[in-house]
């Protein structure tokens, strides 16, 4: 074994020390005007098997420089355009590594050849107006690779663990297969981690935008980035998926499965999976994801998780989950298509929380420990469709219906006790509660486009919901107080409580060019209407029956709130190819009201506010944009924030609306900038944000000599929060072998908040700076190590005397590692350290968590066979630090802990080519 790890050693280096630097520039324009081409596609591939070497864009002058390393003597070169004629030339690098070529000169595009088949090569990267496009082919990746895989190669594409896309920056929100949402497109990895590399070819990246935004031709912001997966025509019909399971020490234990059937514009699939290791289920055995939110060590207690609002598994700790789901896509005739998705998610949960407090006040100081347990299991049934028509090129109409139900049993019991400086008991409470809750929600949207042949177009949105959420609860709860006035408070009661909410929301919007497709005039009326009831009615235990039959009509409640909203709006759109420019004002008439019907009491209040927005893009380049917005927001305050109510559930807090409130006003500043440079392989992405908020509602405490909190609210000036980020990423190829990804980022924020302490008002200053290290070292496809590091280092200042200023830091250290030797044998490591070193005694202030897994391949990479150990250093804590206007706690909670897995996976394909293969070594 050792001789043959010396002998691949030694040949490895062989080859790397045969690998020699090369330069190739020159310059690309148009052979009639004479003018620079820019973002042209330049290519070097190996003359002998047609493997890509390197590649790069042109610049806005038509200059382009191929830089790379190889032990090549000749390559050829490529040039490709959308629109002209593709070039080739074969280049000789035997006696020069730096060569500058003549220009090259390109030809329109024939656009029609009759019944002659061209058969043309496809560039690595193709940049078209708004979209960017890569071919699957040219990049190179291990046999059996996965969309996700095939994603890390790409550049100014990062993938992280958990599986989510950014593109240059960006965030990737929606995922398409062939132009359908797959399994409603929010969890990326369904698609990413389930089809493989060699069904796909291209990968298309673009701005999001809604299907009727991109119908009137209304201009997206660019933040956010839309994947489409495209599969060949003739790889789009067959089945594929996977299936897989496990089982370990300590119970543990995992099973999922994926089918999918496509045949051309046709999507069926199929899934369904469980465990009981906090992971969705839906990674089919890559480590990556294996191991789900467990990672997550000192930010939260983690178990539960959720993608877009889309909820898998339910509460936190240790969650036994189980998943189902159905997905259906269509085309029906030319002008509709349509798509449904069925998701059953269902999970127990388990988890105890120690917590210690310090709770700061002007004048002294107390402590809360606690101890809490809970239980629960939750099913959720959730059905989504999406039905999107074009009677004609004039039309569009789309309607989205939802529906869900979810049902759900909770239990939990809880003890606290609190002391004062001096370390005397004061207050302490016990609790012991269980709840049962029904909900069911349904609603959706509907819009219907129209637009005209000079540009002009009106679009009716409509969306609403109506919930309604039926629950019963058993609440015995002990608290005492043990001061001057000190007292015992013994409840043992049964609560039926009825929610409803009924919500719509629709705006009437009419777009009226002034220049085509350069400016136009917007206006738009909106109308809101949230209606909310809501019931709680409380039963005290009857001694004499033994039944709950003893009304409670000072902790009962039976309100009736309405939050209703005109919203008109005018504004004006500047767009050219570089330039957009947004300009949007509205004035919101709204009023809110509210009735308690179990004390005839009723209040009615009118909020008007002015509400605007301006927005600006400028793309200096094909690789280079600066985004920014300036808006100002209204919130109204919450219902029960303005009820006078006097709500006593919590016999240690008690909370009283203010119906004197005021809305608050947020304004708000955002600038981004991003730069990725396909010559260099190097990309910038900066922002900073400043909001600044009028009038904020914050909490109003009294606590009394027993540490009772009586609260209210009420509204504040100055608050105010700014964020800046800068991150810049690099690819190196070092030599034909190996390659080195840098990624570097630094992140800060400064926050001020207002708030009250026993009714003095003072400022909480707060800042944050956060540099990050990360580099990923490739070796062919023998090895790749990825090392990171976080550092945070947080700030805390008050400014009044009473309370002081503190200072915390948080370490993450990880490194990851795989290893492809022998063959068919994958050997994956995951190594993190944390280090929370300002964590109290009692909690443990350093983990060192160490994942492994061995995978060995067989049936010609079609099955898989793994070995998993997580936490071999059993170290796994959930320790975390928190902090808040007034108070300073430290939270440990249960977390899962040390098991080993033993695990099989499988996968199938029937999807295969028809007709003529594409001959990649034919040029035309």
């Amino acid at each position: 074994m050792l001789r043959k790890l010396l002998v691949l050693a030694i040949g490895l280096f062989s080859i790397s020390l045969s690998a020699q630097q090369f330069e190739i520039s020159g310059k690309l324009i148009d052979k009639e005007s004479k003018a620079p081409l820019e973002a042209a596609t330049v290519y070097a591939e190996s003359v002998r098997d047609s493997t890509l070497v390197t590649y790069t864009i042109t610049d806005k002058n038509g200059d382009y420089s191929l830089i790379g390393r190889t032990s090549l003597e000749e390559v050829n070169v490529y040039v490709s355009f959308v629109g002209y004629a593709p070039f080739e030339k074969t280049v000789s690098l035997k006696e020069k590594r730096v060569l500058k070529l003549e220009p090259i000169e390109l030809d329109f595009q024939v656009e029609s050849l009759g019944d002659v088949l061209v058969k043309a090569r496809s560039a690595p990267i193709t940049i078209k107006k708004d979209t960017l496009e890569f071919n699957a082919e040219s990049f190179k990746t291990k046999k059996d690779a996965t969309v996700e895989d095939l994603l890390k190669e790409l550049p100014g594409v990062e993938v992280d663990a958990e599986g989510n896309i950014t593109v240059n920056g960006k965030p990737v929100n929606k995922i398409l297969v062939n132009g359908k949402s797959f399994f409603g497109g929010d969890d990326p990895t369904i698609a990413t981690r389930n089809l493989t590399k060699e069904m796909i070819s291209k990968i298309q990246v673009s701005d999001t935008k809604s299907d009727s935004d991109a119908f009137t031709g209304e201009a997206s912001s660019g933040e956010n980035k839309t994947i489409n997966i495209t599969i060949d025509e003739d790889k789009n019909k067959g089945i594929f998926g996977r299936v897989s399971g496990g089982g370990g020490t300590d119970d543990r234990f995992e099973y999922a499965g994926l089918v999918n059937y496509f045949d051309n514009d046709l999507q069926l699939s199929a899934l369904g999976g469980g465990n009981n290791i906090n992971s969705p289920g839906f990674s089919f055995g890559e480590i990556e994801k294996m191991f789900g939110g467990a990672r997550s060590i000192s930010v939260s207690s983690t178990g539960a998780f959720s993608v877009n609002g889309r909820n898998f598994g339910f509460g936190s700790g240790i969650i036994n989950s189980r998943t189902g789901g159905l997905n259906y896509g269509d085309s029906w005739g030319k002008t509709s298509e349509i798509s449904a998705n069925y998701f059953y998610s269902g999970s127990n949960n388990y988890e105890e929380t120690q917590q210690e407090r310090e709770n700061i006040l002007p004048d002294n100081r107390y402590f809360t420990e606690s101890y809490s347990r809970r239980e629960g299991n939750t099913d959720r049934h959730q059905a989504n469709m999406k039905f999107t028509t074009k009677p004609d090129t004039t039309w569009f109409i789309d309607a989205m219906p939802t529906f869900s139900y979810t049902k759900a049993e909770n239990s939990s019991e809880s003890n606290s006790q609190s002391y004062n400086e001096n370390g005397d008991l004061i207050n302490q409470s016990e609790s012991d509660n269980q709840s049962f809750r029904d909900a069911q929600s349904i609603g959706g949207n509907f819009n219907v486009n129209k637009k005209w042949a000079n540009g002009s177009s009106l679009s009716l949105r409509v969306n609403g919901n109506l919930e309604n959420n039926d629950s019963e609860s058993f609440i015995l709860t002990s608290a005492e107080t043990f001061g001057s006035n000190g007292e015992l408070i013994d409840r043992n009661q049964f609560t039926d409580g009825k929610q409803e909410n009924n919500n719509i929301n629709s705006s009437l919007r009419y777009r009226l060019p002034v220049i085509k497709d350069k400016f136009y005039l917007n206006s738009e009326m909106g109308y809101g209407n949230d209606s909310r009831d809501d019931m709680q009615y409380v039963y005290d235990l009857n001694g004499t029956s033994g039944s709950f039959d003893d009304f409670n009509l000072e902790q009962s409640t039976d309100f009736e709130n309405v939050n209703e909203f005109y919203r008109p709006e005018f504004g004006v759109d500047w767009n050219t190819e570089k330039v957009n420019i947004g300009l949007d004002v509205a004035y919101v008439y709204r009023e809110l009201t509210s009735s308690d019907n179990l004390r005839d009491f009723n209040f009615s209040q009118d909020f008007d506010a002015l509400e605007y927005n301006v927005n600006f893009s400028y793309r200096l380049n094909q690789k280079m944009g600066i985004y920014s917005y300036l808006s100002r927001r209204n919130s109204a305050p919450g219902v029960r924030q303005l009820s006078p109510y006097v709500d006593v559930s919590d016999p240690l807090n008690i909370v009283q609306g203010n119906p004197d409130l005021k809305p608050s006003n947020e304004t708000d500043l955002y600038i981004n900038f991003n730069n990725y440079d396909f010559q260099t392989r190097s990309g910038v992405f900066a922002y900073v944000s400043f909001t600044h908020i009028d009038d904020q509602v914050v909490s109003r405490s009294q606590v009394d000599e027993n540490f009772v909190r009586s609260t209210t609210y009420d509204n504040v000036d100055g608050a105010f929060s700014a964020y800046a980020s800068f991150s810049y990423s690099k690819d190196v190829q070092l030599d034909t072998l190996s390659s080195l990804k840098i990624g570097f980022g630094l992140y800060g924020n400064a926050q001020r908040s207002v708030n009250y302490n026993n009714d003095q008002i003072y400022d909480r200053d707060s800042r944050l700076l956060g540099p990050t290290l990360n580099l990923t070292y490739k070796l062919g496809d023998f090895l790749e190590l990825r090392p990171g590091y976080n550092l945070s280092f947080n700030t805390v200042e008050f400014d009044i005397n009473s309370l002081e200023g503190y200072e915390f830091a948080r370490h993450e250290l990880r490194l990851r590692t795989k290893t492809n030797w022998p063959k068919n044998l994958e050997w994956q490591n995951d190594l993190s350290y944390f280090n929370n070193p300002n964590v109290g005694d009692a909690f443990q202030q350093s983990t060192t968590l160490w994942n492994s897994t061995l995978t060995y391949s067989i049936l010609d990479n079609r099955g898989n066979i793994s070995l998993k150990a997580f936490d071999i250093l059993n170290q796994n804590t959930n320790t975390q630090r928190e902090t808040s206007e007034n108070y300073i706690q430290d939270v440990q909670s249960t977390v899962l802990q040390q098991y080993f897995m033993l695990g099989f996976s499988y996968k199938f394909n029937t999807l295969g080519k028809k007709g003529e293969i594409e001959d990649r070594n034919f040029f035309f």
